[in-house]
């Protein structure tokens, strides 16, 4: 509890960690301080995050994260479960790099879907190939990357340091580097790795081929070159949050789509569908097409539901709103 004598002071730091109901925050000499976050937040998306810039405000041994600054960019999913609530993951993020490990066979699908969350948040997107030193044709399956979903390729191995310096080059200049991918794709020894230093714990792949979660929460560190790199847990399930993400992750795809005689072509049986006429050529394939589609509805229907989530929670806030003012005009009138 404070005191009258008690000195306040109002600073702006980055939150480099989350925890249950606090956050670890850096200030400009590089100073971390432990937090309660006294931003009241009706959507888990408005909460403090790790990459945020906060309003923080000081008195004596209270420390408070009082507001959240406007994001730059925002990289988040939709929550697992069939829920149509978001969950931010990290924030001001300059480039997303989407980590896929050559140990196994990719899943091109599983790496669109990735493409998408990452382009949604408003970053640059590169896909990091690490373990180069367990596969044989990673330059194969980079190309395929390449040519098939049209993204930027790193191919990468924490253990010979092939490519590290690439993606270190990433994070160059004060920017900040998010890594994402399944459990087992190589993050945390790939930060390790650009950082320097054993940062981060790892683990061993389980013998059935799958990652273990060695990392447990989302951390903002600082590179010896001034910039930021984030790791975050493994994501098993990957909801899209939007459909503005798939402009990107399948601007092939889209820029068919526009070609298409009609405006609302379902790209079934119109006549003068470009989509079909590509698949009938062969020049778009059959899987990158499937693929597309089922991105398309999913981020069609979470939309829904979230529109119809928010204006559910906005009738409710009136209703609320309305009851209070009734009470008070009756406590007036007696």
């Amino acid at each position: 509890m404070s005191t009258s004598s008690e000195t306040t002071t109002a600073w702006t730091g980055r939150v480099v960690r989350g925890d249950r109901g606090s956050v670890r925050v850096v200030d400009g000499d590089g100073g971390v301080t432990t937090a309660r976050v006294a931003v009241a937040v009706s959507d888990p998306l408005d909460a403090p995050c790790v990459g945020d810039w906060v309003s923080v405000v000081q008195t004596g041994d209270d420390v408070a994260v009082v507001a959240v600054l406007p994001r730059r960019t925002l990289l988040e999913r939709a929550e697992p479960g069939g829920s149509s609530r978001h969950q931010p993951l990290a924030a001001n993020v300059d480039v997303v790099a989407v980590v896929v490990g050559l140990d196994q066979m990719p899943s091109l699908e599983k790496v669109e879907r990735l493409l998408v969350v990452a382009w949604s948040s408003g970053a640059a997107v590169h896909v990091v190939l690490t373990k180069a030193d367990l596969a044989s044709d990673a330059a194969d399956v980079a190309d395929d990357i390449t040519g098939q979903l049209g993204a930027a390729v790193i191919v990468c191995s924490a253990t010979t340091g092939e490519g590290i310096p690439e993606v270190a080059a990433l994070a160059a200049d004060g920017a900040t580097l998010a890594l994402v991918g399944s459990s087992g794709a190589g993050k945390s020894s790939l930060m390790n790795a650009i950082v320097g230093d054993e940062v981060v714990a790892t683990s061993a792949i389980r013998s059935d081929g799958r990652g273990r979660h060695t990392t447990v929460r989302r951390e903002l560190v600082a590179l010896p070159g001034g910039g930021w790199i984030i790791d975050t847990p493994g994501l098993r399930g990957v909801g899209v949050t939007a459909s503005d993400g798939l402009a990107s992750a399948f601007a092939d795809v889209e820029s068919l789509a526009r070609s298409c005689r009609f405006a609302d072509c379902t790209h079934e049986v119109e006549p003068g569908c470009a989509v079909r006429a590509a698949l009938d050529s062969g020049s778009l394939t059959l899987r990158r097409y499937e693929s597309w589609r089922t991105l398309q509805r999913e981020a069609l229907w979470l939309e829904r539901r979230t529109d119809s989530r928010l204006a559910a929670e906005q009738n409710r806030q009136v209703r609320r709103t309305t009851r209070e003012q009734r009470r008070f005009r009756r406590a007036r009138g007696h």
